[in-house]
């Protein structure tokens, strides 16, 4: 299930991934924002007559009907059992791609070039691939790594701050699920002056800490749950807002979906209030705040009920005991997360 990662800020390392593979067939699948500024900062160091796919950007895009075109033009264009896809682009653009790789002819290679924060510490690494299906999150995918990864933080720089917040989300969850010291680097990033190559360094830890579950359990069945931390309720809020006017980006929904979760950790596991004040004030202060009421709290627990983490009819979160203590497999009542809902507006008003 491991992949071969590459960290590096010089362009040129990535032609390493390719140089046993240049007399087979390549693809590459991107959308007019990674095809317009991330394309020309790679495109001398990638195999040449390199066949483009390209798809519309966004999350609503990431469904079926983007899995069937990606299989047509690999079909129009005679790809074989040895061809590979290159999937520049953040996490739709890796979980699309690596889903139409796993399944065409029932599998062929493909490397992720992840040009967003949140694709580079998360939807790269792993495995997971897939698509939303009916309106729920990566319904539908599968298992399969990608034959290499390669991450260099100059891709970052043509992000916005809302770009880079959503990706930075997943690596507070990182370190709260695994690592005080992390937690302390992260909160001390200056958004309005990025240090790039401390960046490096700061996703090289994020990505080590998931790889660290991931290799423990590949396939998802016990310990690699504690990287759900944040999801069950941060799904919920992403998919509940989906192609509305609030809409509100993955990474903005895990930062929300972690206060709740906290809130839920403090009534059931006796997580420090102190502390839970301390990251609530932190993301708040980084995200603001989500627009939600009473009136959302039934559709939230329904949309909860389709996690797939659930197991006998109970909604299953990772919770947390203390920084770097989490406990899977943590059931909590509709009643719970209600009252979890309400508590949130206390911290809100606290603020």
């Amino acid at each position: 299930m491991s992949s071969k990662i590459i960290f590096s800020n010089n362009f040129n390392d990535v032609s390493d991934i390719f140089k046993n593979k240049l007399q087979h067939r390549f693809f590459l699948l991107a959308d007019e924002n990674t095809d317009k500024y991330c394309m020309p900062l790679i495109k001398d160091f990638l195999p040449n007559n390199i066949i483009k796919i390209k798809i519309n950007s966004g999350e609503n895009n990431k469904n079926i009907n983007s899995i069937i075109y990606i299989w047509q033009k690999l079909t129009e264009n005679n790809a074989d059992r040895k061809s590979t896809l290159i999937n520049l682009g953040g996490g739709v653009i890796c979980d699309l791609g690596g889903f139409a790789a796993s399944t065409y002819k029932r599998g062929i290679d493909f490397v992720n070039i992840p040009t967003s924060l949140l694709a580079q510490v998360d939807a790269s690494i792993g495995g997971k691939t897939g698509f939303d299906f009916m309106g729920y999150k990566n319904q539908i995918g599968s298992f399969n790594s990608p034959l290499a990864v390669f991450v260099n933080a100059d891709f970052l720089k043509s992000l916005n701050k809302e770009n880079l917040k959503s990706g930075f989300a997943e690596m507070i969850k990182h370190a709260l699920v695994f690592d005080t010291e992390h937690y302390n680097n992260l909160i001390k990033l200056d958004f309005d002056k990025i240090d790039y190559q401390n960046l490096l360094i700061l996703i090289k830890k994020s990505i080590s800490i998931k790889e660290y579950f991931v290799e423990k359990d590949p396939f998802e069945k016990n310990i690699r749950k504690t990287l759900n931390f944040g999801h069950t309720a941060g799904h919920a809020f992403e998919s509940y807002f989906l192609n509305t006017e609030n809409e509100i980006a993955h990474g903005y929904a895990v930062a929300f979906g972690i206060i709740i979760e906290l809130i839920l950790s403090y009534n059931k596991l006796k997580f420090q209030l102190s502390k839970l004040k301390e990251i609530t004030d932190f993301i708040i202060k980084t995200y603001g705040k989500i627009q939600f009421n009473k009136n959302d709290y039934e559709a939230l627990f329904a949309l909860m009920k389709q996690d797939k983490k659930n197991e006998n009819n109970e909604i299953n979160f990772t919770l947390l005991s203390d920084i770097g203590k989490s406990f899977i497999n943590s059931s909590a009542t509709k009643k719970e997360i209600f009252e979890a809902f309400d508590y949130y507006f206390k911290l809100v008003i606290w603020n």
